[in-house]
């Protein structure tokens, strides 16, 4: 198997997801697994150079998979949307068909309905595949709306090393864990926090993550005369289960969102999850339940249902042992035989 798919120093759920699926599936009776990155690393000075790095990078990208496809049986291509979808899975989808070789078409993006709508030779490029699969049963439903029929194959976490613990004390210290990019609203959440923090003045907040928005967020935090915060900045995925374990509650306020990990992992860790509704979140957090839901941008929905944990006697407790119950959905126990069955059967399709 060949999976083509972003490796470091792109940081990122894909990432992430790939680097696990790989350790796991070298493990796995039977099969032989490789990656492909799509941002293959050579001329570490040129690397430096943004648009010079993309020049060289896309034509060294299409001539590894050239050379490569040929040796494996089945191609599981990592897709995000827009231009990536063009300059990532699709090159890899064309060079595989000329080889006979079976594709999977492994989206993840939450932006899917918007690039399905907007770009028109996306779908039909999607219909080539031989399998869709996407992580949430969100994107089986944005695909099915475009006639495009998906399999939904969970994110998995590796949930034995997060420690489980319920917050006794409950302490008003917070944890946002995602890249500063604009549809990931890290600038809501900075919002809510103020408003936290006039209800509980000695309320904290580490913020894990780093990306175009740095010093836009850095600005607005200043502006909201925020105290107790921490930009710890991008942190490798290993060193994540103790910064989870640093914090009592989770705020997330995404606009576009699909299956963020951070979720599950928050979950594994005990941590209850406040919030927005973007995309596929309520596909995995079900709001007074697992976790506390507002609605998209809406900084003062956010700040109250963090502030219910405190004011709610035992509704922290009752959030993350609910959230706990959740977490065996997304282990590799429970996609692995979803993963190696869908291999072996379009092998045999050769």
């Amino acid at each position: 198997m060949l999976i083509v798919a972003p490796s470091l120093p792109i940081v990122g759920g894909q990432t992430v997801q790939a680097e696990r699926l790989l350790g796991r599936l070298a493990n796995v009776p039977g099969l032989s697994v490789e990656l492909q990155p799509i941002n293959p690393q050579f001329w570490p000075a040129i690397q430096k150079i943004k648009y010079a790095r993309t020049l060289v990078t896309i034509p060294k990208y299409i001539l590894d998979l050239i050379l490569r496809v040929r040796s494996f049986d089945v191609i599981h291509i990592f897709s995000a949307s827009y231009f990536s979808f063009v300059i990532s899975p699709t090159p890899a989808l064309a060079i595989s068909k000329v080889f006979g070789k079976p594709t999977i078409l492994n989206y993840r993006s939450g932006e899917a309905e918007d690039h399905l709508t907007r770009w028109r030779s996306a779908v039909p490029t999607i219909r080539k595949f031989d399998k869709i699969v996407v992580p949430s049963g969100y994107l089986v439903d944005v695909f099915g709306k475009f006639g495009l029929h998906a399999e939904a194959i969970y994110n998995f976490v590796e949930t034995e090393k997060f420690s489980f613990r319920q917050r006794e004390p409950f302490r008003p210290v917070f944890l946002s864990n995602r890249n500063f990019e604009a549809h990931y609203n890290v600038a809501c959440v900075l919002r809510a926090f103020a408003r936290i923090q006039r209800s509980i003045p000695e309320a904290e907040l580490i913020i894990v993550g780093d990306g175009p928005e740095r010093n836009a967020l850095r600005e607005l935090a200043g502006a909201l005369e925020l105290r107790n915060f921490d930009f710890r900045g991008s942190v490798p995925p290993a060193e994540m289960p103790k910064i989870y374990d640093e914090a009592d509650v989770y705020l997330n306020a995404s606009s576009i969102d699909n299956m963020p990990n951070s979720i599950i992992e928050a979950f594994s860790a005990g941590l209850p999850v406040v919030s927005t509704n973007a995309g596929g979140i309520p596909y995995i957090v079900e709001h007074d339940r697992t976790g506390l839901l507002s609605d998209i941008d809406d900084d003062a929905g956010l700040a109250a249902n963090a502030l219910r944990p405190f004011n709610e006697a035992g509704l922290a407790g009752r959030l993350s042992a609910e959230a706990r119950n959740e977490v065996s959905r997304y282990t590799w126990e429970r996609v692995s035989e979803q993963w190696v069955e869908l291999y072996r059967s379009l092998a045999k399709k050769r």
